[in-house]
């Protein structure tokens, strides 16, 4: 408790307020911008003042599924600066620019020796909040860092020249590059990407790097469009296409070696499976809620037809994702071009309605506590 004190009354002689605004969650579809407590930190802790904050899809499935308890604040692909760093956290100084991951894995556990970090327990505790139950916190002006996090590598120093809006995707492309990596794919491969939106876009872009033909299927021609500006020039109109058809057409009737499902909901994984040769792999990307699916059990024995799903971050891979993001940003991997649309965050509520009913024009949705401070 003392040590907790102490550290409130340093963040107000260093000039932090008391009180911010953040975004909460009271219940079911219920969110509001209210003013929070700036968080206090601990030992070994960091409180970070947030630049910007993409909004994930699996933040609106928590938000309108109910499946979260209320008070919280969500927002886990955050970006910004240190103000403030406790007792003990050698590691970092007030004014880094960073990016912070809010699940570390402990490394030693079984389900890490086994390459499934994401079943790990430390991994499942949140590490990073703005307040109430931790849950990331993004969506605030400031966020405390706790201990572990910052201790491991969890918290990723931005260099010079790297935005915060494009530091911002390293979590999402680590999820993404995880799931690329589990199909194995070869330079003779065709792949079939599922959903042209922010994460499958990604996708695509980092299977067409291993010289893997790339097939991408969408809805909407505006967002084909921005698939060609990285490179993407095999668009599928799922509007007015069938899928499987034009894939067995650009496969000499084979199917595509590996099928991509980067739609959330149950609803196209027969397409995929339908799309995937015999011997293929379908990889579940965005199936993240629970439930009964209908799928052809033959297919998958006698045509030997692999079914599996990735989910979330590796921290394995987390230097190649770094060079991604960070080299990339001048050289061809720009994903600020991503994003459609910048909240501030008193207008947060209608950012994340928003990003609740994508459009044509929509695309990555960013909240930003400082107008403009993403793109610094």
């Amino acid at each position: 408790m003392a040590t907790q004190i102490a550290n409130a009354e340093s963040q107000i002689e260093t000039g932090i307020p008391a009180t911010m605004q953040a975004v909460v969650y009271r219940g079911l579809n219920d969110m509001r911008v209210e003013t929070v407590p700036v968080p206090v930190i601990g030992p070994g802790e960091l409180l970070v003042k947030v630049a910007t904050c993409g909004i994930c899809g699996t933040d609106l499935k928590k938000i309108h599924t109910g499946s979260h308890s209320a008070p919280r604040i969500f927002g886990h692909e955050m970006a910004g600066t240190i103000v403030q760093v406790g007792d003990g956290a050698t590691r970092f100084r007030v004014g880094e620019r960073v990016v912070v991951h809010h699940h570390v894995p402990c490394g030693d556990c079984y389900y890490c020796r086994k390459q499934t970090p994401t079943q790990c327990t430390l991994y499942k505790k949140v590490g990073v909040t703005a307040g109430f139950e931790p849950s990331g916190g993004g969506f605030a002006e400031y966020i405390r860092v706790m201990d572990w996090i910052a201790a491991s590598r969890g918290v990723v120093r931005i260099p010079d020249g790297v935005p915060f809006e494009q530091a911002a995707f390293a979590e999402p492309v680590n999820t993404v590059l995880k799931g690329v990596k589990l199909l194995n794919l070869a330079a003779d491969d065709t792949v079939l990407v599922i959903g042209q939106g922010p994460i499958g876009l990604m996708h695509a872009v980092l299977a067409s790097r291993t010289g893997a033909r790339v097939l991408t299927s969408d809805l909407y021609p505006e967002r084909h469009a921005i698939a060609a500006k990285f490179g993407l020039h095999d668009p599928i109109q799922a509007g007015t296409e069938n899928v499987a058809e034009r894939v067995f057409a650009e496969t000499e009737g084979r199917g595509a070696d590996a099928v991509i499902l980067a739609v959330g909901g149950n609803g196209l994984i027969q397409t995929a499976m339908d799309a995937v040769r015999p011997g293929g792999k379908v990889m579940l990307f965005a199936q993240t809620q629970h439930g009964e699916a209908t799928i052809d059990p033959g297919a998958v024995c006698m045509d030997e037809k692999t079914l599996l799903g990735s989910y979330s971050s590796s921290f394995q891979i987390l230097d190649e994702v770094t060079d991604l993001i960070f080299g990339g940003y001048q050289n061809g991997f720009d994903l600020t071009q991503l994003i459609s649309h910048r909240f501030p965050l008193e207008q947060a509520v209608e950012a994340i309605e928003v990003a609740s009913h994508p459009k044509a024009d929509s695309m990555k949705i960013m909240i930003e506590p400082v107008p403009g401070a993403g793109a610094e």
